[in-house]
């Protein structure tokens, strides 16, 4: 388990690659760390063949926790009524609580359990729709999101918020960055915005980390001018985040926080925590999912959602003990996949004659690399085409961003397309030379993607 208190103030805001934690609590002597043949061993269920350089999306399970993940369907299914009243709810406890001392809660209490990100902002977003509903905030108050969003948190303000009367003032951030000061220039633009004409802010929805492009966005000190503006609540998608950048939800000071574990935490799909600082509004959060337990406390409502697998919830005990098999545990893990990813991010990038979409400090496990303009990636469906080809003909998985760009110069070759590409503990150089190779090759083989449209 790593630390929670961190020795440099920007931490909090995901940028912690510069050195380990003087305090590991790490119980594992430096002869029994994990070796390289164990990791290949515990990842050897990926399919032969394939450069999986997108971490990002669903993360990877190893081996080992699989295993522990069905022993723990075994035991509730060789005798379900005394593992649901004797066991489940303790089991779930004991896991909520390694949460809390990772992430630095204050209290168990405020560690719900849930399947993913998608389920805590509907539980965040259905609060503050039926404050709208109910008129407790007025019609026309204001929710202020980044325009780069996850698209399910999007649907789920339209489904909450703006039917029971809310608007939404959207973020337009720039990309590619520079800085993060570009990112708070815009973020009070919007909020100002949401303040015009004697409205009020009620939520502002941050991402700790923007899923596409990719990009650590300084969310303490986002909250902290959210403070400053009176804005009413803060509600930080971090889905990316836990295993991937520093998480201390008491120095981000957010009301809401949630991040999956299945992604860079190395649990099975699907789980995730969601932090809710205890306040006064604390007894209004609910599970969307009513079940006998609702009224009892979201994490209470949330660890009992009906009859159901609830073994990926379970294994975070034995997650933990995997990822102290490692250096440093958890901190090690991520100071060596972002050197590793910006490595390999500039190797493309030298490669293909283009750069990153931002600062290596403001890049996680995750990188954005700009593609060659002369593929001519001119649309989202550019991109998604040219990701199948990449996985069909290359075997090579990796998500592509497709830019819109507003100015264009004349005689300039413009770079439209990124590639995201991830770093995780199981790869190899070799499958970025992959992804390298491919796009070489097509580029001498003057494809654009206008000739990748299916029929």
């Amino acid at each position: 388990m790593e630390p929670a208190n961190d020795d440099d103030d920007h931490r909090a805001n995901g940028s912690d690659y510069n050195h380990f934690s003087k305090k590991p609590k790490l119980s594992t002597s430096s002869s029994s760390f994990i070796t390289d043949s164990e990791i290949r061993e515990e990842f050897s269920h990926h399919q032969p063949g394939i450069a999986r350089i997108n971490n990002g999306s669903f993360g990877s399970c190893p081996a080992s926790i699989i295993a522990a993940q069905k022993r723990w369907q075994l035991r509730f299914l060789q005798q379900p009524d005394d593992f649901f009243l004797n066991h489940l709810q303790k089991r779930i406890l004991h896991s909520r609580t390694i949460i809390k001392d990772v992430i630095n809660a204050e209290h168990v209490e405020e560690v719900s359990l849930v399947d993913n990100a998608t389920t805590a902002a509907a539980i965040v977003l259905q609060h503050v729709g039926w404050a709208f509903a109910e008129g407790r905030f007025k019609k026309g108050d204001a929710v202020v999101m980044l325009h780069c969003a996850f698209q399910a948190v999007k649907k789920s303000i339209e489904a909450y918020v703006t039917r029971a009367g809310g608007s939404v003032i959207v973020v337009h951030l720039p990309f590619p960055l520079r800085s993060e000061e570009e990112i708070v220039a815009e973020f009070r633009k919007a909020l100002a915005k949401g303040k015009a004409n004697g409205k009020k802010v009620r939520l502002a929805i941050i991402d700790h980390i923007t899923s596409m492009p990719c990009v650590v966005i300084p969310v303490r000190d986002l909250v902290k001018i959210c403070r400053e503006e009176g804005v009413e609540r803060v509600f930080v998608d971090a889905a990316h985040a836990i295993g991937n950048v520093h998480v201390d939800v008491k120095e981000i000071g957010a009301d809401f926080y949630v991040s999956n574990l299945h992604k860079w935490f190395f649990c099975p799909p699907s789980v995730a925590f969601l932090y809710c600082r205890k306040s006064p509004v604390s007894p209004d959060l609910h599970h969307p999912v009513v079940s006998h337990e609702y009224g009892n406390g979201l994490a209470i409502e949330s660890a009992w959602i009906g009859t159901r697998d609830y073994s990926s919830q379970l294994v975070i005990p034995e997650v933990l003990e995997f990822i102290n098999r490692f250096e440093s545990g958890i901190k090690g893990i991520r100071l060596r996949n972002h050197k590793a990813v910006i490595e390999m991010g500039q190797m493309l990038a030298n490669a293909w004659g283009t750069a990153l979409g931002c600062p290596p400090d403001m890049s996680p496990s995750m990188a954005m690399v700009g593609l060659p303009a002369n593929l001519r990636i001119l649309c989202d469906k550019d991109a998604l085409n040219l990701r199948n080809r990449l996985r069909d003909h290359f075997g090579v998985e990796v998500p592509i961003h497709y830019e819109e760009i507003k100015e264009l110069q004349d005689g300039d070759a413009v770079v439209t397309g990124y590639a995201r590409i991830s770093h995780q503990v199981y790869n190899k150089v070799d499958d970025y030379i992959k992804l390298k190779d491919a796009i070489l090759q097509l580029v001498r083989d003057g494809v654009t993607c206008k000739m990748l449209h299916p029929e």
